[in-house]
């Protein structure tokens, strides 16, 4: 029996790639723990630099570093390895560039290499190795989660462009960076048991308020920019809305702190908003789950926000329900005229309107010439955001309207039954302990991969 599938809210994600493929390797998670301030990562304010107010350029104003080659203390990275990691990113988020777009892209990917290379050179510096049996269990591990062989793997691999050398080089990267803050960082970082009361008597005190999972893309916006900067932010949310690009596309040309997080400003409580700009929080009050709003004028610039999620603290979000339902659906001849298709959308809403109960849908199917499709485990978050406020609403038994396109044909979902989510109980000890400790490795991580580029000897060619 098929499932119900339900379409994204048109954000995906654009990541790394082991997180995309859903390899469970123990990649670093760069994600902020506190919020990340508005404000463009070059800004004069948030550096300790004697920079004098009317500074003059001695020099080229554009310096000649956007070349595809580099050498790494040694190491050396080709075009060949940029361009098949801009396949594998393309192929793997279905992305259709443009030249100039793909150029950028090109400058991110080189920097993302660069920081392989130092993560590979790092570990290997502290004794910590992935054979060549990891890489390739890894490897034959993502091809499944493609639904490929390893064989049709590399060639899907080889036809987008790319090639399982590049993706190796990456599971190596990602496989020793994470074993190696395993071994070197996580046993010198400790959680007092002060610090975890102090977690969960502020969780207890905010039981109920609300929490926004929140991404934002920063440009900033001088007075002779203002006009081209809102434009611009325009642009990128059509293209996000429409699916041609996803959010993290655009969030990498960010010039927020959290450009290298893809725009995510993690779970943001309802005091802390008040730390984003006034225009920033107020969106986000206002914004419903998988909204982007934008351009929101900020000190400087403007911002997109794309609101993620949403829930309450330690109470069960009613999205959680798990719902059993019957879909019914008709689909259109290729040829069907407009008129027509009105006319049998039209029947269908009728014939819907007559069901009361999942026992009556076999029998409106046969009537209108539908077909039925059976899920019991779809939970209401798990589906467009549309029918999401929909469903929210709907009694056993009932229908939503019909919904679809004359392309994709029409639809209705019919609820059979549904099994609300338990209030959320306050974390444990253990688990609380767990994610301070994490969040600190990752800073930690970030420090050590800032100190890395810092020493790092690196020749463009």
């Amino acid at each position: 029996m098929k499932s119900i599938k339900s379409k994204s809210v048109g954000v995906a994600r654009f990541g790394r790639i082991m997180a995309l493929a859903g390899t469970g390797l123990a990649a670093v998670s760069m994600t902020a723990s506190s919020i990340a301030q508005t404000v463009g990562d070059d800004s004069t304010p948030q550096t300790s630099l004697d920079l004098p107010n009317n500074l003059q350029i001695f020099g080229k104003v554009d310096p000649n570093v956007r070349k595809a080659t580099a050498i790494v203390n040694d190491s050396v990275i080709t075009g060949t390895d940029v361009d098949q990691r801009v396949g594998l990113i393309m192929a793997a988020n279905q992305l259709n560039l443009s030249a100039e777009d793909k150029e950028r892209l090109k400058l991110q990917v080189l920097r993302s290499l660069i920081d392989e290379t130092l993560q590979i050179q790092d570990a290997k510096a502290n004794e910590v190795s992935i054979t060549q049996d990891e890489i390739t269990q890894a490897f034959n591990r993502v091809a499944g989660n493609f639904g490929k062989s390893p064989t049709d793997f590399r060639a899907y691999l080889r036809q987008s462009g790319s090639s399982d050398r590049s993706l190796k080089r990456q599971i190596e990267a990602e496989l020793a960076w994470s074993r190696y803050l395993r071994r070197k960082v996580e046993p010198q970082v400790n959680v007092g048991d002060e610090e975890i009361k102090i977690i969960m008597d502020r969780m207890t005190k905010s039981k109920g308020s609300e929490e926004y999972h929140l991404k934002e893309i920063y440009l900033s916006a001088g007075p002779d920019r203002t006009q081209q900067v809102f434009d611009q932010e325009k642009q990128m949310i059509a293209e996000i809305q429409k699916g041609t690009k996803p959010f993290e596309y655009y969030a990498q040309y960010s010039e927020a702190t959290t450009r290298s997080t893809g725009g995510d400003l993690d779970w943001v409580s309802a005091s802390q908003l008040g730390a984003l700009p006034t225009s920033l929080a107020e969106a986000a009050r206002q914004m419903s789950v998988g909204q982007i709003a934008g351009p929101i004028e900020v000190p400087g610039g403007f911002s997109i926000l794309y609101l993620v999620d949403k829930r309450k603290v330690l109470e069960a979000d009613p999205r959680d329900a798990k719902l059993s339902l019957k879909q019914i659906s008709v689909k259109f001849a290729p040829n069907l005229t407009q008129a027509d298709a009105n006319a049998r959308v039209a029947l269908f809403a009728k014939e819907i309107q007559g069901i009361h109960g999942c026992g009556g849908v076999a029998k409106v199917a046969a009537t209108i010439g539908a077909d039925v499709v059976d899920n019991d485990a779809v939970k209401i978050r798990d589906l467009p955001p549309q029918l999401q406020e929909i469903l929210l609403k709907l009694q056993v038994g009932e229908s939503t309207p019909p919904f679809g396109s004359q392309k994709d044909g029409v639809r209705a979902l019919v609820m059979c039954g549904r099994d609300d989510p338990k209030d959320s109980s306050l974390p444990g000890v253990d688990q609380i302990r767990n994610q301070m400790e994490q969040q600190r490795v990752n800073r930690r991580a970030q420090q050590m991969l800032r100190d890395l580029r810092r020493d790092a000897v690196i020749e463009y060619r």
